[in-house]
C-alpha cells in the first residue's frame, strides 16, 4: 500500500497531474486529498508533494548515462526504458541497481510475497535465502570484508547441502 504524501496514513486518492508535459503521480489519503483539492493543485513541489514516478525517473536518468550496455545481448538500460523488455535473462543482474528502485516504485517491495505455484513451494524459501546469501557474500568480497564472506561461504555451503538433501538424487 502507498503511503500518503503528507502524512503517514494509507493513501487511498491517486491523482495523475500532468506538469510541464510530465505525469505526475500523488498518493494522498482521505483528508489530505480532501484539503489539496480544495486549496487547488500546487504550481509548484513547494508542498512536498514530490512524485514516486518522479523522484524514480531522476534517480532512473542520473544513472542511465553511465551504464555499459549488457555484454551478452547488447541492450542498454535506456532501451529497456523505452521499450520495457530485456533482451536476455542476464540483464536482470547487470542493471539491477536501476532496477531496484522501479521495483520499489511499482511493487512497493522487491521482494515477492504473493501466491506461488505449489509445485514450487518445495524449498522456494531456502533457495531464495541462497541467492540473498550469494549477493550479500559479492558484497562483502567487493568491500574486502573477508571475515563476512567466510561466514556466508560456510553458511552458503550448509544450506546447498541441505537443499542437495531434501530434493535427492536427480536423473
Amino acid at each position: 500500500m502507498k503511503k500518503c504524501r503528507r502524512c503517514t496514513k494509507t493513501a487511498s486518492i491517486h491523482i495523475t497531474e500532468i506538469r510541464e508535459g510530465k505525469a505526475i503521480a500523488v498518493h494522498l489519503c482521505e483528508s489530505c486529498a480532501r484539503e489539496y483539492l480544495e486549496k487547488g493543485a500546487p504550481a509548484d513541489s513547494s508542498t512536498g508533494l514530490e512524485s514516486d514516478d518522479v523522484t524514480a525517473a531522476t534517480k532512473t536518468q542520473a544513472v542511465k548515462s553511465d551504464l555499459p550496455p549488457c555484454r551478452h545481448c547488447g541492450i542498454s538500460f535506456e532501451e529497456f526504458r523505452e521499450h520495457g523488455r530485456f533482451g536476455c535473462p542476464h540483464d536482470y543482474t547487470h542493471f539491477q541497481k536501476e532496477l531496484q528502485p522501479l521495483l520499489e516504485n511499482i511493487h512497493e517491495d522487491t521482494q515477492h510475497i504473493g501466491k506461488q505455484p505449489r509445485r514450487l513451494l518445495i524449498g522456494t524459501a531456502d533457495q531464495t535465502r541462497l541467492v540473498q546469501l550469494r549477493s550479500l557474500q559479492r558484497d562483502a568480497i567487493e568491500e574486502e570484508e573477508y571475515e563476512t564472506a567466510a561466514q556466508l561461504r560456510d553458511e552458503i555451503a550448509a544450506l546447498e547441502l541441505q537443499l542437495r538433501q531434501s530434493t535427492g538424487p536427480r536423473n
